[in-house]
């Protein structure tokens, strides 16, 4: 296995989708980050040379903010919201969807597992 950026990305999967293993780096940004490092997108990780590794290496450490630089940045822009009691803070907060989404049916992801709530008796 190939380790860039603390992540061992898969060896048999091709070079864009394994890029896509780190957090921070999608489908579009992985086929910049090849084409400047001139590896083919087709060619499977395993394939690689060392130097082609090196090369992504470099790339990934001196132009991008992946996984725990750039998680612990997203924590603090939602930890600023959550203070300064924006909309969108007070959701976060509150554990519901945050996008405008509805919550009347939906939203479950957000909101866990149903709570059931009784009748009242007559």
């Amino acid at each position: 296995m190939a380790r860039i950026a603390g992540i061992d990305i898969p060896r048999n999967k091709r070079g864009v989708i394994a890029l896509t293993y780190i957090y921070g780096i999608g489908r579009s940004r992985a086929s910049e980050l090849l084409a400047e490092c001139g590896v083919s997108e087709d060619k499977k990780v395993q394939d690689w040379t060392d130097d082609e590794v090196g090369a992504v290496r470099n790339a990934i450490s001196t132009g991008f903010k992946v996984e725990g630089e750039l998680r612990s940045e997203v924590q603090s822009h939602i930890k600023r919201l959550m203070d300064i009691g924006s909309y969108r803070g007070i959701r976060h907060r509150n554990g519901l969807p945050l996008r405008g989404q509805r919550t009347k049916n939906n939203s479950r992801t957000r909101k866990g597992k149903r709570k059931t709530v009784a009748n009242k008796k007559k």
